[in-house]
Parts: C-alpha cells; sequence; structure tokens
C-alpha cells in the first residue's frame, strides 16, 4: 500500500494539480491576451476599444464569456449532431493538451518529457481534425469548403515549422524544452566571445534570425491570423467552417484559437528568446522570477502578432500557398542542411 501511495497515487495529485494551476492561469491570460488584442488595434485606429466593462474594460472578456454562456446553442437540423458539439471541444482540448511539456521556468512544467517537441508537433497537427470535423458536421458546402482549405493551409505551413524546429534541434542538442533554453545559457556568441553573463547574445534568434521570420509568419499561418484569416474573411465563404456555429461552441472555436496563438508565442520564446532566462545574467535582471521574464518575452511577441494585422494586407489563398510551399519550404530545407553542415565543420555543436 505504501509503494501504491508513494509511486502512482501521490505523483498522480501532483500532476491533477499542476494541471489545473496551469490551465487556470493560462484561460486567465488567454482572457487578457484577447483584451490585448483588441486595445491594440483600436489604438492603431485611433480609437479606445473596450472600455465600459469594468475600469480601462478590464473585464470585457468575462462579459463575453457570460454572453455566450448564457445563449442558446442552435444546432442545424440537417448536421451530424454528435460530431457537430464534439468539434469544438476536441479544438480547445488539443490546444490546452499542448501546454503539459511548456517550461514557464526552471521546473516549472506539467511533463518535463524529453520529447516535449515532437509532442507539441504532434498535438498542433491533431488539431486539423477539430477544424476538419466542424465544417463537416455542419452540412453546409461553404463550411465544408472553409474546413478544407484551413486544413490545407495548416499542414502547409507545418512542414516549414517543423523543419525550422530541427534547426534549433540542431543547435541545442536536444528534443526536451527545457534542455533547449539551458543551452541557450551554456553555449553560444556570448560564450565564444568571453561574456558568459550576457546571455542575449546566446539566444538561438540572433545565429538563426531567417529561421526566426519563417516561424513567426508560418504561426500566423498556422492560427489563421492576419493577414492569413482568409477563412473567416473572404465573402465567398461567409464565415469559415464556423458558420454554422453559435454561442458556447463558437466561444470554444475561439478559445482553441487564441490558446493556439499562446502556445506559439510560448514556443517562439523557449526556441529563440531563452525561455526564462534574463537577457543579463547579472543583478538585478537575476533578482526577477524566470516566469516573469517568460511571460514579458512571450507577450512581446504576441503585440509582434498583433500589430501585423495593423500593416500587412490579407493575401489571396492562391499567395498564401505559394509563399508556403514555393519560399518557406525550400529555405527552411536548406537551412537545416547548412546549420548541419556548420555545426559539423566547426565542431560547435553540442
Amino acid at each position: 500500500m505504501t509503494d501504491l501511495w508513494s509511486n502512482y497515487l501521490w505523483p498522480l495529485i501532483i500532476i491533477v494539480v499542476e494541471s489545473a494551476v496551469l490551465l487556470v492561469a493560462l484561460l486567465l491570460i488567454v482572457a487578457y491576451v484577447l483584451y490585448a488584442d483588441r486595445k491594440i488595434w483600436a489604438a492603431v485606429q485611433m480609437r479606445r476599444g473596450p472600455n465600459v466593462v469594468g475600469p480601462w474594460g478590464l473585464f470585457q472578456s468575462f462579459a463575453d464569456l457570460l454572453k455566450f454562456m448564457l445563449k442558446e446553442p442552435v444546432i442545424p437540423s440537417g448536421s451530424n449532431k454528435v460530431i457537430f458539439i464534439l468539434a469544438p471541444f476536441v479544438t480547445t482540448l488539443l490546444a490546452l493538451a499542448a501546454w503539459a511539456v511548456v517550461p514557464v521556468a526552471d521546473g516549472w512544467v506539467v511533463s518535463n518529457i524529453n520529447v516535449g517537441v515532437l509532442y507539441i508537433f504532434a498535438i498542433s497537427s491533431l488539431g486539423v481534425y477539430g477544424v476538419i470535423m466542424g465544417g463537416w458536421a455542419s452540412n453546409s458546402k461553404y463550411a465544408f469548403l472553409a474546413a478544407l482549405r484551413s486544413a490545407a493551409q495548416m499542414v502547409s505551413y507545418e512542414v516549414s515549422i517543423g523543419f525550422v524546429i530541427i534547426t534549433v534541434l540542431l543547435c541545442a542538442g536536444s528534443l526536451n524544452l527545457s534542455d533547449i533554453v539551458k543551452a541557450q545559457q551554456a553555449h553560444g556568441l556570448a560564450t565564444l566571445i568571453g561574456l558568459p553573463w550576457l546571455t542575449v547574445l546566446n539566444w538561438y534568434f540572433l545565429p538563426l534570425f531567417p529561421m526566426l521570420v519563417i516561424f513567426f509568419v508560418s504561426a500566423l499561418a498556422e492560427t489563421n491570423r492576419p493577414p492569413f484569416d482568409l477563412l473567416e474573411a473572404e465573402s465567398e465563404l461567409v464565415a469559415g467552417y464556423m458558420v454554422e456555429y453559435g454561442s458556447g461552441p463558437y466561444m470554444l472555436f475561439m478559445l482553441g484559437e487564441y490558446v493556439a496563438i499562446c502556445t506559439m508565442c510560448a514556443l517562439m520564446t523557449v526556441l529563440f528568446f531563452g525561455g526564462w532566462l534574463p537577457p543579463i545574467a547579472v543583478a538585478p535582471f537575476t533578482w526577477v522570477p524566470g516566469v516573469i521574464w517568460f511571460l514579458i518575452k512571450a507577450l512581446a511577441v504576441f503585440f509582434m502578432i498583433a500589430m501585423v494585422k495593423a500593416f500587412v494586407p490579407r493575401y489571396r489563398y492562391d499567395q498564401l500557398m505559394r509563399l508556403g510551399w514555393k519560399v518557406f519550404l525550400p529555405i527552411s530545407i536548406t537551412s537545416v542542411v547548412v546549420v548541419a553542415g556548420v555545426l559539423q565543420l566547426t565542431g560547435w555543436a553540442p
């Protein structure tokens, strides 16, 4: 009985508590990320944005949540009702599940597995199924057409993201996300020039800057963010694969989309910007907890994602697919070969 408690029950309780804390914190952050997205866009257009519910409109996201929860869900009579209801839950659960392996600080991770990168890549790939299920179950030709286009878009840019991640893995020598962050502390440009305390020079955004750009743009396409939000913006598709959804199920689709955006911000922070590491490893920077540095970097990445909507015009669908297959894919494959060759010739590989 003692072995059962110490080896199985107690670790299970710890995992459940950690998961609950992570989910609550993540949902609160997503609520204010949505608020920030609306306020940034309002500032660009020189208007106020949400400013009524609560001081400075801080409770607007919670008011929207209450509105969606109280509205009656309408299910089309000709739809496959089981899959119609299941699709938004699949989208949201898969988006939340990806955070199980994301380290927000040293040791602050629910599951510190050695294949964390593969886990996130697999979970993000499965997110396509929620989109296809929602479009097909609606029994609408517009929703189904949008679902197919969405699936093609997401799969196309996942390929480029995969090759970009491979370049980082070659430099770090590990599939563990925590080890990737620690590799950016142990070796890099700052270590080579004899300034190990200047950790910002060790981060991979400097040697892999073209890969950072490809990852950033691919993340926009992967999460249907402007200028790649064709699935929700083109007039002939009405409102994309979720056109038949309303109230709670629609809210779950939107929640899954914003959680996926936050996941991409966190992944970019871990892979290219040193995760929880301070930019300079001296006081007072080292006094700031690692989770604060992680949040600052992730929010800075989200600010860039939010600003893209303001100054980049929307792509046509053929332009979007051409960019993914004819530009990003050859560049990312070539970069894998170049990075591997440089690491082999110079002996910098860990």
